[in-house]
């Protein structure tokens, strides 16, 4: 009988116990909690949509500028290795026309012989001879050794170039794999605003754009009198400059982009300004010492305004607190006001 009792279940000891409950309620937690996270960003007002859109812009913007640092670095190292990679050839080139040089020279000794400068006396019918002899001797032994000299300072500096080269190389790595980085970041913080976006009605998502597009006043064709003014008022390169912003009205905003089919915010002012024969650099908080700095109440058209704490962001003032600028993704290039964004600075290009 006692063979076909159920066997007693073991007890768990009290640690044991202890430690499944725990499992037990941490898995609970967990679960509520990722459930409830979801839940949290659905229950997300608009007003708080729009802050972390806008938050999200803007760090997708200075990830923007870093990108267009690393990826000029990228591009001077790719220009300077190749130029040294020119240089690379052309000198083993000449190396190698040394080498041959030299010992072709040598070949010729070997198969004429050297004969002791006392014996080509003893055997020569004249010491005139002799000396005439004596001086081709001299002389080729001279250029023997200027061929050496050439073949060892060519291949020092080969040395050097191929040295200078592998640095190169190692900046052009290091900048291509920041800029790789940073794309991925510009991607991903303008992914995650989407997904806000795209959970809220449609009537809701066009008024949380508006707000962030400051209401949309002053549009892709906004100008009018004002453009005209701005026009006048501005002279010599800073009108060229204004003038080239205007026609770019209406353009997509591309980041990474200078033009001429879109723009980012520093690839817009850059391409104002090298229209008017100005090279400015490549991000905002480069172009911000590119010129004099100007107090926001000493404005002209034509000068670069700057916003926010970090300097991520820039337009070209065209006059009467106006800009334009390449706002962000999905918004083109326009007139707004400078009162839209933090103010950070103002700089006027030579």
């Amino acid at each position: 009988m006692a063979s076909h009792r159920k066997p007693k279940q073991r007890l768990l000891t009290s640690g044991t116990a202890r430690a499944a409950a725990l499992l037990a309620l941490t898995g609970a937690a967990s679960a509520t909690f990722l459930h409830g996270t979801g839940h949290a960003e659905n229950r997300l007002t608009p007003a708080q949509v729009r802050a972390k859109v806008d938050q999200y812009r803007r760090e997708a913007e200075q990830a923007t500028e870093k990108y267009n640092g690393a990826k000029e670095k990228a591009d001077r190292a790719r220009q300077a290795l190749d130029a040294l990679r020119d240089q690379a050839a052309r000198r083993t080139t000449r190396l190698n026309t040394a080498r041959n040089a030299l010992g072709a020279f040598g070949a010729a000794q070997y198969r004429s012989g050297t004969v002791a400068a006392a014996l080509q006396l003893a055997l020569s019918s004249s010491p005139d001879q002799y000396l005439k002899r004596a001086s081709i001797v001299e002389r080729a032994g001279n250029r023997q050794s200027a061929l050496i000299t050439a073949v060892g300072r060519q291949e020092r500096k080969l040395r050097q170039v191929r040295g200078e080269a592998a640095d190169r190389l190692a900046a052009l790595r290091a900048s291509q794999t920041a800029a790789a980085r940073h794309k991925r970041t510009v991607q991903r913080k303008l992914a995650a605003a989407d997904r806000l976006l795209d959970r809220l009605t449609r009537e809701q998502r066009r008024r949380v754009l508006a707000a962030l597009d400051g209401g949309g006043a002053g549009g892709a064709g906004a100008g009018g009198t004002d453009g005209a003014d701005s026009l006048t008022s501005a002279t010599g390169r800073a009108a060229r400059a204004v003038s080239y912003a205007y026609a770019a009205l209406g353009k997509p905003y591309i980041w990474g982009a200078t033009g001429p089919y879109g723009y980012d915010c520093s690839g817009l002012t850059q391409a104002a300004w090298r229209a008017a024969g100005v090279s400015l650099p490549r991000t905002t908080y480069t172009q911000i010492n590119a010129g004099q700095r100007v107090p926001r109440g000493q404005l002209a058209p034509g000068d670069l305004v700057f916003f926010y704490s970090g300097i991520s962001h820039v337009g070209i003032y065209i006059g009467g607190g106006r800009m334009i600028h390449a706002p962000h993704p999905g918004a083109p290039v326009r007139v707004a006001s400078i009162a839209d964004m933090p103010f950070a600075g103002a700089a006027r290009p030579a």
